[in-house]
This record gives structure tokens, C-alpha cells and sequence, in this order.
């Protein structure tokens, strides 16, 4: 059975929450009913201004459960603190609008055992909308080993459904307090350089879609993402093939102009990234194709 199979090391679950007290109780609760049996929380409460103090008072005789507030800092300030925090030789990552399917921690840990390769192991998702309901969500492509290569094109990987061995932030860092946006994304990018990942084919998670997410903001997230990439292109000089830089490039330019015509009909910005996607892969038959369907019609893809 998996459950024989599962390592006993403590994993610490990490929850930074801002105003997310609607939220909270359920990101708690999908914790503390894992079937792994050893599971610390750690909750940083970033400054917030709901109900938020009121509703952690209820864990607050659960030895398995620690908190502490601080004056609002940013989402990567009170991330870093909650892993400061923390005990475990493992730290799992949980947005306090997501929530985990029970059995999450035991699927995944059983993946870390005999491998001191193996840094990073994450999971497939489902996605909901703002009160639980199930959304379509189409195929997420997963890739273990070495990947570098295609998390440089596409972040795969789900905030909410990565565990981490402690040892790789020790030694490669925590996420970058001075971005807005996509911290997330370039602790992955970061890690995956001295690190190998894994994943559980299997959704673990359940992440929640909805207007006040940060990740509603295009525009800032992909100009985020572009800083992220020149970063670590540019800290990691050949790790990525060449031919990969440029694809990534292109993919990166022509997701920005998709979004920026579609999400704001800016035809102007986005056919000027359509045109840098092309200077980095001339032959896209994916970018070209975006050009075609903004010429041919003016409803959105759907």
C-alpha cells in the first residue's frame, strides 16, 4: 500500500495569506486531513485587513499549526518568513486560495526516498471557480529529470502543488523579493539548474480561478516573466541550448501579444510582439498562426 511506502520525514506546509479569509479556512482544513502522517503548517499573515486574525484564532491550540502577522511586505516577504519558519526537511507550498485532495503529501513524498537528485516533485491540478465548482482545464505537459529547458518555455509547474527539499533553498535561495509576479516561476527556473525534478501524473490540487488573483494581471505577469527569463539566461550562461532560448523567446513574445490583443484589443503592442516572436523563430507555424486568427476573425479563442 502507499501509505507503507511513505517516508516519515517532516514536511512543513507553508501558507502566506493576504485578505484571503473567505478563502483560508479551507486551504487549512485540506492540510490538516492529509493522510501523511507527519505535517507541520506554518501561516504568515501579510498585514491583512479582513477577518483574517479572527478566523486563525481557531488554530490556535493546534500544535500542528504556527502563525504569526506582519505589517504587509509583499507576497515573497511573507512566503520567505513562513519558510523561515518552518522545521521540516521538506517545505510544501500552498496558496490560501487553493486547496490540497487529502492524499497529495502521501503520493508525493514516496518519490523523494533514495534520490538526493531529486529536489522538487509536483503534481497535475484541477481548477475551480471562486465558490469550489469543477472548471475544464485542458492537458498540462509534465516533465521530470532535467527541465530546464522546457520550464524556460512554459512554467508547468502549480505553485500549489510543489514540494521541495529544504536543502535546495538553503543553498539556491527563496523566492526574489523584489518581483511583483512570478516568484514562483523563478524559484522553479533557479532550482532546476542544480536540481532534478519529478511529478505525480495524479491531480493533487485544487486551484482556485477567479477575479482577484493576482495572475488576472497579464500585462504584469508577462513582463515579469521576461525579467525572470533575462535573469536567469543571463545568471546561467549555457545551461539552455541555444535553439531552446529562442523558442522560448518566441513562445514568451507571442503569448504577450495573444493576451494583449484579446484580453485588451491593443492590436498596436500585439502585433509588435508578434513581430519579435518571429524575429527569434521565423518559422513558428504556432506564432503564424496567431497572426492568421487575429486577421481572420475578432472573437477571442476560446
Amino acid at each position: 500500500m502507499m501509505a507503507a511506502a511513505v517516508s516519515e520525514d517532516l514536511v512543513s506546509v507553508v501558507i502566506a495569506t493576504y485578505n484571503m479569509g473567505h478563502y483560508l479556512r479551507e486551504a487549512v482544513e485540506s492540510v490538516l486531513t492529509q493522510t501523511y502522517p507527519n505535517v507541520e503548517l506554518q501561516i504568515v499573515d501579510d498585514g491583512s485587513t479582513d477577518e483574517t486574525p479572527q478566523i486563525m484564532q481557531q488554530w490556535a491550540g493546534n500544535p500542528r499549526v504556527r502563525s504569526c502577522r506582519q505589517v504587509n511586505a509583499g507576497q515573497a516577504s511573507a512566503k520567505n518568513r513562513a519558510v523561515e519558519l518552518s522545521r521540516g526537511r521538506f517545505v510544501a507550498f500552498l496558496d490560501a486560495d487553493d486547496a490540497w485532495n487529502p492524499d497529495k503529501l502521501a503520493q508525493q513524498m514516496p518519490l523523494f526516498r533514495g534520490r538526493p537528485e531529486l529536489g522538487i516533485v509536483y503534481s497535475d491540478y484541477q481548477c475551480m471557480d471562486a465558490q469550489g465548482r469543477p472548471l475544464v482545464k485542458g492537458i498540462t505537459p509534465m516533465r521530470r529529470g532535467w527541465v530546464t529547458g522546457p520550464l524556460l518555455i512554459e512554467n508547468f509547474i502549480c505553485y500549489s502543488a510543489g514540494v521541495v527539499r529544504r536543502e535546495c533553498l538553503e543553498r539556491n535561495g527563496v523566492f526574489d523579493q523584489t518581483l511583483e509576479m512570478g516568484i514562483d516561476y523563478d524559484l522553479w527556473l533557479r532550482l532546476s539548474a542544480h536540481w532534478q525534478f519529478d511529478f505525480v501524473p495524479q491531480s493533487t490540487v485544487r486551484y482556485r480561478i477567479w477575479a482577484g488573483q493576482m495572475s488576472k494581471n497579464y500585462r504584469k505577469r508577462y513582463e515579469s516573466a521576461i525579467r525572470i527569463m533575462r535573469s536567469f539566461l543571463a545568471n546561467n550562461p549555457g545551461v539552455v541550448n541555444r535553439n531552446v532560448v529562442r523558442a522560448a523567446w518566441a513562445h514568451t513574445y507571442a503569448g504577450r501579444a495573444d493576451t494583449t490583443l484579446w484580453q485588451e484589443r491593443d492590436h498596436l503592442a500585439a502585433f509588435k510582439d508578434y513581430r519579435r516572436a518571429l524575429s527569434f523563430a521565423p518559422w513558428s507555424w504556432s506564432v503564424w498562426r496567431s497572426i492568421l486568427r487575429s486577421l481572420l476573425t475578432t472573437r477571442a479563442p476560446s
